[in-house]
């Protein structure tokens, strides 16, 4: 191998890394009082909306008493309904 390719090789290798950590670092997990639902980025949700959001690492403590909710684009709960906001 040349030293022309080990450094491209080098480039692709942490251009993947790097590209990996920063889709990985957007995630997170969001909550509206104990309702809970995965995010894939991170957005700036509406005061109003009293939206928490944790690291994608959160776990609920033994006694807390929270639900998952998953839903597709972008928004918060708010009761049982979805409230989409752009």
């Amino acid at each position: 191998m040349t030293a022309l390719s080990k450094s491209l090789a080098g480039a692709v290798i942490g251009a993947g890394i790097l590209a990996f950590s920063a889709v990985s670092a957007s995630a997170g997990i969001s909550c509206v009082g104990p309702v809970c639902w995965h995010t894939t980025s991170t957005y700036e949700y509406p005061k109003e909306s009293s939206v928490v959001v944790h690291e994608d690492s959160w776990k609920w403590g033994p006694s807390d008493k929270y639900s998952w909710r998953e839903h597709e684009g972008r928004g918060y709960w708010k009761g049982d309904s979805w409230t989409d906001w752009k």
